[in-house]
């Protein structure tokens, strides 16, 4: 069984898969050893691990990881990676840009695919229907954006997203919110639109911590899974795990 381990920039996210089956998740704050036993325990026959982060890790937890699992891997920029990357800067690309990609081709093959990414920013990914990493777009997230205006301007207030608002505010606060959520909607529905254009029957796929948010708002037809990070993740711990066997 397999470990999968995505530190993003708010939460960690973790996983036990059996070969391509999500069996157990877990989502804490902070990764720790405790967390990682508190899963695992469950599935003693887990003996691979895989990790993708963004910010640092307390270094017991690295040797823990690395003394527990006989294959551990940690993801970044050399690591072998089941799909083709036409990034001119692949050193640049976000790492979990690129397992959402992945988590996204195993789900639908030889399909055109738009991975949109809503967490603290918003990415736009693109994979071709030969397995193509294309490129994409990012963008500020729904969080990010209210933040900025309060940040950036001496008397609008913080505040944050509300499932009820109208699409004109009549006080700041609502005229904000409308701003903020109905941007970020055309935004999400305008780029389904062009890249449905230029690559008819492509399939959208939504992911990250804002997804629930804004599934049900948009006009255009998507699929939703959250885990998708994590289902790629997966996907590059067997690929590489295959390729270690047989060399």
């Amino acid at each position: 069984m397999n470990l999968v381990i995505d530190i993003g920039n708010s939460r960690v996210k973790m996983a036990i898969f059996s070969q391509h089956e999500m069996v157990a998740s877990s989502v804490k704050e902070v990764l720790s050893i405790e967390g990682i036993k508190e899963l695992t325990n469950h599935f003693p026959g887990t003996d691979r691990a895989i990790w993708s982060k963004v910010t640092s890790v307390d270094p017991s937890v690295i040797k823990y990881l690395e003394s527990t699992f006989p294959f551990f891997l940690e993801l970044n920029h050399h690591t072998a990676v089941p799909i083709r990357n036409n990034y001119l800067t692949p050193e640049t690309l976000g790492l979990d840009r690129l397992a959402a990609a992945i988590g996204a081709r195993e789900l639908f093959p030889d399909r055109a695919l738009l991975v949109i990414d809503a967490g603290t920013a918003i990415t736009f990914d693109l994979v071709e229907s030969n397995g193509t990493f294309a490129g994409g777009n990012i963008s500020p997230g729904l969080t990010i954006r209210f933040k900025a205006l309060h940040q950036f301007t001496s008397k609008l207030p913080e505040i944050a997203a509300d499932d009820h608002w109208e699409d004109f505010g009549r006080t700041t606060e609502e005229a904000i919110r409308s701003g903020v959520q109905n941007g970020i909607i055309f935004e999400i529905d305008g780029m389904i639109d062009q890249v449905s254009k230029i690559r008819p029957g492509c399939l959208t796929i939504l992911t990250g911590g804002d997804s629930y948010f804004f599934d049900k708002k948009l006009k255009n037809t998507i699929f939703v899974k959250f885990e998708l990070t994590l289902i790629g993740l997966n996907r590059i711990l067997e690929y590489n795990a295959r390729k270690n066997y047989h060399s």
